[in-house]
Formats: C-alpha cells, sequence, structure tokens
C-alpha cells in the first residue's frame, strides 16, 4: 500500500473522532440543561467507569505501577476541574464559540511545556500565541457588542480557565502515552473524575429522570470510541497531519449546535476561530521545522 493510500484511513478515523467528540459536548449540554451541570457529570463519570472497567476485564489490562497510577489520579483530578467549567461554559454560550475558544489550549501548552518540561520557545511561537490573544478578543469583542450579556461573557472566561486545564492535560497526556493503553487512561479517567465528583454526591445526586439515560449512555459511549477512535488514528500516522483535523470540531460543533440548540454562528466567532487556527498551524510548523532541522545531526 502507498504511503498516501495508508494515510487515509487514520485520517478518516480521526476525522471521525473528532467529529464524535463534537456530538458528546452537544449531548452534555443537553444532559446539563435537563438534569443540572452536576449529575450530568456524575452519572456520566459512572456510566464510564463501568464501561471502562468491562474493557479493562475483556482486554485482560495489568493494574498500573505507583508512578503510573499518581500520573492517573493528577490528570483524572485536572480533567474533573476541566469538564466542569467548560461544560459549565456550554450552557451559557454557543457550542461553536466555546470550541472556537478552547483552541486556544495547544497555544498556552507551549508555555507549560516550556515550565514543566523545559522546552524552548521560539520566536515564531511566541508570534503565533499574540495571533491567537488576538482572535480570543475578536470572539470575545462579540459578546460586548449591543447587548451585555453577563452570563455568556462568564462562560467565555470559563472556557479561556477550562482551556489552560486542557493545555496541562496535553501535558499529562504526552506523559501517559508511553506508559499506558488507551482503554486503561480512559477508564483510570473517569475512575478518578468519579471520585471527585462523589464527594458532592450525597448533597447534589439525584437519580436521572428516565428520559434522561439515553443521553448519559450517548454521552458516556461517544466520549469512549471517540477516545479509542483518536487513538488508534494518532498510532498509525505522524501526529503533525493528523493535528489540523482537530479543528474541523469547529464546524461540527456549529452544525451541532444549529440542529440541536438552534444557535446562529456569528461573524466574531468566525473571524476569531480563523485566527486561533492558524496561530496554532504556525506553531506546528515552526515545530516541525525545528525537527527536521534537528534530525540530520542526531542519526
Amino acid at each position: 500500500m502507498s504511503p498516501s493510500r495508508a494515510f487515509l484511513i487514520p485520517f478518516a478515523v480521526c476525522c471521525t473522532g473528532v467529529a464524535l467528540f463534537s456530538v458528546m459536548d452537544a449531548a452534555m449540554k443537553g444532559l446539563s440543561l435537563a438534569i443540572g451541570l452536576y449529575n450530568a457529570l456524575f452519572w456520566r463519570a459512572l456510566t464510564g467507569t463501568l464501561l471502562g472497567l468491562g474493557l479493562m476485564l475483556m482486554t485482560r489490562q495489568r493494574w498500573p505501577d505507583a508512578m503510573v497510577l499518581r500520573l492517573h489520579l493528577l490528570r483524572g483530578s485536572v480533567v474533573a476541574l476541566m469538564a466542569g467549567l467548560f461544560f459549565w461554559a456550554l450552557m451559557r454560550m454557543p457550542l461553536a464559540e466555546a470550541i472556537a475558544l478552547s483552541f486556544i489550549a495547544p497555544l498556552i501548552a507551549l508555555y507549560l511545556a516550556a515550565l514543566l518540561l523545559g522546552e524552548t520557545i521560539g520566536r515564531q511561537a511566541i508570534f503565533a500565541s499574540l495571533l491567537g490573544l488576538l482572535g480570543v478578543g475578536v470572539i470575545l469583542s462579540g459578546r460586548l457588542q449591543g447587548g451585555y450579556d453577563r452570563d455568556a461573557l462568564l462562560g467565555a472566561l470559563a472556557v479561556l480557565a477550562s482551556a489552560v486545564l486542557f493545555a496541562w492535560n496535553l501535558i499529562l497526556q504526552r506523559q501517559q502515552a508511553q506508559r499506558a493503553s488507551p482503554i486503561e487512561v480512559a477508564f483510570f479517567q473517569h475512575l478518578v473524575m468519579l471520585g471527585v465528583f462523589a464527594i458532592g454526591a450525597p448533597f447534589y445526586a439525584r437519580l436521572p429522570v428516565p428520559s434522561a439515560i439515553p443521553l448519559i449512555l450517548l454521552a458516556a459511549g461517544l466520549a469512549f470510541t471517540s477516545l479509542a477512535a483518536l487513538a488508534w488514528a494518532y498510532a498509525r500516522a505522524e501526529a503533525q497531519r493528523l493535528i489540523p483535523v482537530e479543528y474541523s470540531a469547529f464546524l461540527w460543533a456549529a452544525v451541532v449546535g444549529w440542529l440541536a440548540f438552534g444557535e446562529r454562528l456569528t461573524l466574531t466567532t468566525v473571524a476569531g476561530a480563523a485566527l486561533i487556527i492558524a496561530a496554532c498551524l504556525i506553531t506546528a510548523r515552526g515545530k516541525r521545522a525545528a525537527i527536521a532541522h534537528v534530525e540530520p545531526g542526531t542519526a
């Protein structure tokens, strides 16, 4: 099979994984509006944990050692807070707008990688960061034109806070990739999230109404399926060739938001998203150039 044809299948699987994640976000938004944010997160975490446990037993996964277990605990806690902020924001703003703002996470990850992993930040990355911040400003400006929507503006700030945690999550995910299988990562992520959310269960947990159960199952199933699809794709193709696919989430979010919630796409959201995506692609291109420059000397 030629290299171009061999890439088509991982590319298609990656596109599918990104699309499923966007549908999962919409399912969680609808679920949060129906039964409240806490119960949506709690019941999805419980369902995902049971699903993950079944897969762990079926595939006979080994129990992680102490170092990997600590990494699972840290990442699961970060993701729990990140998810709470992001889905709280989704209840107050359009899906596509929230996804667009979240795209700034890879730029934030640059600085976290420098802080936590000792990586060097080049001039091109700094320029890309400024361009990304400009994109965020364009999107936020749309919230300040005309009527002042306080809830939506707070939602935008919550997405940005979630993006910081998501950037940290990217660093932790990079550390996990060489130490645990996708099934193990997904199971422990849901298990730790369940542990975090279970703290408030005696006070806030309520049995979901029958009409909400399909959404809970859908959200948990989509989370696992999309994670497995992306893990499979990234294991079979270079990350630098699949990264642009991640930004198709904006298109899926726009379509799903319009179909499910009647959300309209604004010009400021499109313009801001374009600036942020361009900034991330500039950064990715800079990394590829750096790798190409280093490789000959390391052979």
